[in-house]
């Protein structure tokens, strides 16, 4: 089924990213975590997406596999970096005959040790032409990326909204966040995007946090920020693992329903192929349900 579908007819949606797995033993591990999220009855999942070879390919396969195998709803991954059309419509052709639904269409980041994208030769030079281009030529369901505290290239929340506007016009049905900690950004973020014109879903985008080093590289990565309180418990925390997780799971419990009650119209879910913390997330959300009554119609377009 189609994910913008999928969001119009139900609220609030919860969703799972996970990763192609390396090796045996991690393949194992992401699909008992899948079966064990499947159980909390996700609306969909994503598999991120390697440029070139294998990885690209393992997309494919695992995106599958868990439809198949596990009954999900689907969406896989696709980046421009490293990529011409003809692969990428390659990669499209083998989802459409796989009979899935749904893309996410990313620029992608710059490969390791590189600090600047670089456009293929024959390829892409943003997720909005990728976009585009996949609205024009297939049927997919397309989501996008966005970014509460501005994508790290972007000088100024104007000119990534201006972006993003370009993205949603040419074909991206719902946008899902780039994880942050602090709701005010994704509160601030969607009413500037309204105000741009930018109409569709945002869904929020939230980690449960494994740990105070493991955290802050993550977050390097992506250049989202730590609020002082939860950097301040995630230091008081180190070194116990059943404190770390306990404080993971109780923030990003506390994080998603004061989302939903104002009105977000989903979650989507950081698990990192495990399913511990993001199922007891889950569960408390399930059993609280604090999207009754919620508030923010401009939240839940």
């Amino acid at each position: 089924m189609r994910i913008g579908e999928i969001i119009a007819a139900k609220r609030p949606v919860f969703s799972v990213e996970f990763f192609p797995p390396k090796t045996d033993e991690g393949r194992t591990q992401l699909f008992e975590t899948a079966r064990s999220l499947a159980e909390l009855e996700l609306d969909f999942v994503s598999v991120t997406y390697g440029a070139g070879g294998s990885t690209r390919d393992g997309t494919v396969d695992i995106t599958t596999a868990l439809k198949d195998e596990v009954g999900l709803e689907v969406m896989a991954h696709l980046s421009c970096v490293g990529e011409t059309v003809e692969g990428l419509d390659a990669t499209l052709d083998r989802l459409r005959e796989a009979e899935i639904d749904n893309v996410f269409a990313l620029r992608g980041d710059p490969p390791r040790g590189e600090t600047d994208f670089v456009q293929s030769e024959g390829g892409f030079g943003s997720a909005a032409e990728l976009a585009g281009h996949i609205s024009a030529n297939y049927d997919f369901s397309i989501g996008g990326a966005c970014f509460p505290e501005v994508h790290p290239e972007a000088p100024d929340l104007d000119t990534d909204l201006t972006y993003l506007k370009t993205k949603v016009d040419a074909g991206a049905e719902f946008l899902i966040t780039q994880l942050f900690f602090d709701n005010r950004a994704y509160f601030d973020f969607v009413e500037a995007a309204r105000a741009k014109g930018i109409e569709v879903p945002i869904l929020a985008g939230i980690i449960p946090v494994t740990g105070y080093a493991h955290t802050k590289r993550i977050c390097s990565l992506c250049d989202a920020s730590i609020p002082v309180d939860l950097e301040a418990a995630m230091l008081a925390a180190e070194g116990d693992p059943e404190a770390e997780f306990n404080l993971g799971v109780a923030y990003a419990a506390q994080q998603s329903a004061e989302l939903l009650a104002a009105g977000a119209p989903g979650i989507h879910f950081y698990a990192l192929n495990k399913a511990p913390a993001t199922r007891a997330v889950l569960g408390a959300l399930r059993a609280a349900q604090p999207w009754r009554g919620a508030r923010g119609q401009s939240l839940t377009q």
